[in-house]
């Protein structure tokens, strides 16, 4: 239930996909005068399934809105263990488990789930007041007034002031200019990798003969320059698939930003020939994408030296859009939100303080989400690494055992979100 304004200030949240949502919903469950600007007609989210990770779901329970999504969805259905990794290569040699986890009982502590993105959108929908949300404004630029507030201009010419901006939109954030001068700094990178994505009934998949379970629990599969991800969802019946292939030599550095669309449909043919002499099950899925949609993988890189600046703020990918490797992008993005939520709403957060408090927020994201962009480009050499070329199935274990026995890969999961702003508002 949203409560009336309680606060002296207003936000803006520039982006209605996930992030822009929840952040929307949690602010104005807390009293706060909020509205959501959106570039496109309605709320839409671009791709087909999302992985949830623990450090997902903990901001969306502490929100109030894991039990909505939940209603949803058959939870038995699309919970999820952590990735099975296999050989693309072969008979898809078995190269690695992760931790086991009790999986007889749902726990969002230690089990997340896959969801498709319209489905997440629906649950969500009902909570936002309709007379809160603008369509087709698409922000051109930003400017700070002397009173302190931010004027947003939109390209229909009209603006709009709030004494907070938070920018949720995305990695070709317009937002995001106001926050980071041109230069290297935070410039859109490609990863020189392309994912070849699409879904598929399962029942097809068994029928055309592959082997291996992909319905049972997420898989990925690796070699050398080329992997694929795939987790089940829509109650299993649905089989999600993001192959991903190099399109320079391995090791060589982030790119300048692809020109161009970074989605677009290509000829079946061309990613076939891009996984040519993997083995028959993997060819087999990629075969049932009849129409593949090729995305080119951007990052922000160098990390942003700030998310915020004057009472501009920025969340998710347009703070620190990364690769998929760690599956932790969305999970990154609710915690910033759930940040961000907490310090407005608590008591001692005015109008007057609110730079300190977006400095406070700058404080305790930065250097854990952007720590996470740089392990998500270093996972992609361990999982692109496999192969006579490079990594033998032994090295590979053992890096993927490393990773997982690091305090980073530990803390990635089971990061104490609460304590941390807690502590961090007792000193404020």
């Amino acid at each position: 239930m949203q409560r009336r304004p309680i606060k002296d200030f207003t936000v803006a949240i520039v982006g209605g996909g996930m992030c822009g949502l929840v952040c929307g919903i949690g602010l104005a469950r807390q009293g706060i005068d909020v509205k959501i600007f959106e570039s496109t007609a309605k709320f839409a989210e671009v791709g087909a399934g999302v992985a949830l990770s623990p450090n997902a779901l903990r901001p969306l329970r502490s929100l109030g809105l894991l039990d909505t999504v939940l209603k949803l969805i058959n939870i038995e259905d699309v919970k999820q263990d952590g990735f099975r990794v296999i050989a693309v290569n072969g008979d898809h040699e078995f190269i690695h488990d992760p931790p086991e986890v009790d999986t007889s009982r749902f726990d969002p502590e230690k089990q997340g789930f896959g969801i498709y993105r319209p489905t997440f959108l629906a649950a969500l929908l009902p909570l936002v007041d309709p007379n809160n949300v603008f369509f087709n404004k698409r922000v051109t630029t930003t400017s700070l007034l002397p009173s302190g507030q931010h004027r947003i201009f939109f390209s229909d010419g009209t603006t709009y002031d709030a004494d907070v901006i938070v920018g949720a939109d995305g990695i070709k954030s317009t937002v995001r200019s106001s926050v980071v001068e041109s230069g290297p700094e935070g410039r859109i990178g490609f990863s020189n990798t392309y994912a070849y994505r699409g879904v598929m009934p399962v029942d097809a998949l068994k029928a055309a003969g592959v082997k291996v379970a992909v319905e049972a629990r997420p898989l990925l599969w690796i070699g050398f320059c080329r992997h694929m991800a795939t987790y089940p969802i829509d109650g299993r019946t649905l089989l999600n698939v993001a192959a991903m292939s190099r399109s320079k030599e391995y090791g060589a550095p982030v790119s300048p930003q692809e020109p161009g669309s970074w989605v677009e449909a290509v000829d079946q043919q061309e990613m076939l020939d891009a996984f040519e002499g993997s083995g028959d099950d993997l060819m087999t899925i990629l075969k049932h994408i009849v129409k593949p949609s090729r995305w080119a993988l951007h990052t922000l890189y160098p990390p942003l030296k700030t998310y915020v600046k004057d009472r501009v703020v920025l969340v998710g990918d347009a703070a620190h859009a990364m690769v998929p490797y760690l599956g932790a992008g969305v999970g990154q993005g609710f915690e910033d939100v759930y940040v961000l939520c907490r310090l407005l709403a608590h008591p001692k957060i005015t109008k007057d303080n609110l730079n300190a408090t977006l400095a406070l927020y700058d404080n305790l994201r930065r250097p854990r989400a952007n720590m996470i962009l740089e392990k998500s480009l270093e996972a992609a050499q361990i999982s692109q690494g496999f192969g006579p070329e490079k990594n033998s199935i032994e090295v590979t274990r053992e890096k993927l055992r490393e990773r997982e026995d690091s305090e980073w890969h530990k803390n990635l999961v089971d990061h104490d979100l609460d304590r941390e702003i807690t502590n961090a508002l007792e000193s404020f």
